[in-house]
């Protein structure tokens, strides 16, 4: 009897042990990769897995703490769509639209003129000076919680206008995952955009899972003020921080303070920031999203006005840079897609 106990004690203590070794499988980061599910199961998406692995493998050769495991995304281009136009820009045009009536000498004036005449190419031709008075015209003018509203109610009502779709329902479903497995393996995911900061806070959290605190983006002046005996953030007419190209390293240090391990973008805006989080000692992981798909999304590269990628695609394969390639690498590039 004690022996038939005894067995059963064993029984009973080794399927418990592999309820626990299941459940702990069930949620470890060696099965996280299933989360994948819209990338084809390419060389690009075995990169991925085979870095995350090797960083998030104690006592491996690769192997990096939690707290370093920073992962950094450019947002247009590269988390969500940024043809026919970047969706900023967009709302910059609806805005001019909705102010027109207070402002009649925008009817003389550029690229306020041409925005009002509905000639883009006009627009253009006013050049970056044109768009820097365009940017600092609509985002300017009014506190931080004016201006997070004015944004979510724009988000609420505007539509792409090549998919007629939400722009909220334009982001891509791979990277979306990509995000999701990078933090359920500990890492800490930011976005690290041309994009203005206070446009993209609004939603990111929404989108992509990532709260406003990790959003790097370009900025304009904020005052402290004292309005009616209650103190407010006023945004001012002014460029104060241009988060691209050359900027975005520079912002990762100023906002961020640790060097990422992980890096995404889609454009030669992002070269600078390709450049410098793989030239550090140790591991260190990029890739660039190359828009190839013409018929679920829009093909470009090189010879586009809006994310051109050029420099950075010649020097992808020596510098050991994943490019993605959207049509092969993807199964599925929005959530709408049939």
């Amino acid at each position: 009897m004690k022996n038939a106990l005894q067995a059963s004690d064993t029984i009973l203590a080794s399927l418990l042990v592999a309820l626990v070794l299941l459940i702990a499988s069930a949620v470890s980061p060696a099965f996280a990769q299933e989360a994948l599910s819209s990338w084809n199961d390419t060389p690009a998406k075995t990169r991925i897995v085979d870095f995350v692995k090797a960083t998030t493998t104690e006592g491996g050769e690769g192997y990096v703490a939690p707290e370093d495991r920073i992962a950094v995304f450019d947002n247009d281009g590269t988390l969500w769509s940024e043809q026919p136009i970047y969706f900023q820009f967009a709302f910059m045009l609806d805005r001019v639209k909705t102010l027109a009536p207070q402002h009649p000498e925008w009817k003389a004036k550029e690229p306020f003129k041409s925005i009002l005449a509905g000639d883009p190419v006009g627009v253009m031709k006013s050049g970056e000076r044109g768009i820097v008075d365009l940017a600092v015209t609509t985002h300017a003018g009014m506190t931080t919680d004016q201006f997070s509203k004015i944004v979510a109610d724009w988000f609420a009502s505007a539509r792409h206008p090549k998919t007629g779709k939400p722009y909220d329902e334009m982001t891509f479903v791979p990277m979306r995952e990509l995000l999701d497995y990078l933090r359920s393996n500990g890492f800490k995911t930011y976005i690290v955009s041309g994009g203005g900061v206070e446009f993209m806070r609004p939603m990111t959290e929404k989108m992509y899972g990532i709260p406003p605190e990790q959003v790097v983006g370009s900025t304009i002046t904020t005052e402290y003020a004292i309005v009616g005996d209650v103190p407010v953030l006023k945004r001012l007419p002014k460029i104060d921080f241009v988060d691209d190209g050359k900027g975005k390293p520079a912002g990762i240090n100023k906002f961020i303070g640790r060097k990422p391990i992980f890096v995404a973008g889609n454009s030669d805006g992002d070269y600078e920031m390709l450049r410098w989080v793989t030239a550090a000692k140790g591991p260190g992981f990029a890739m660039i999203v190359h828009h190839t798909d013409a018929d679920r999304e829009v093909a470009y590269d090189r010879k586009s006005a809006i994310g051109k990628l050029d420099k950075a695609l010649d020097e992808a394969e020596r510098r050991n840079w994943l490019v993605v390639d959207m049509k092969t690498d993807w199964k599925k590039i929005f959530a709408f897609e049939q």
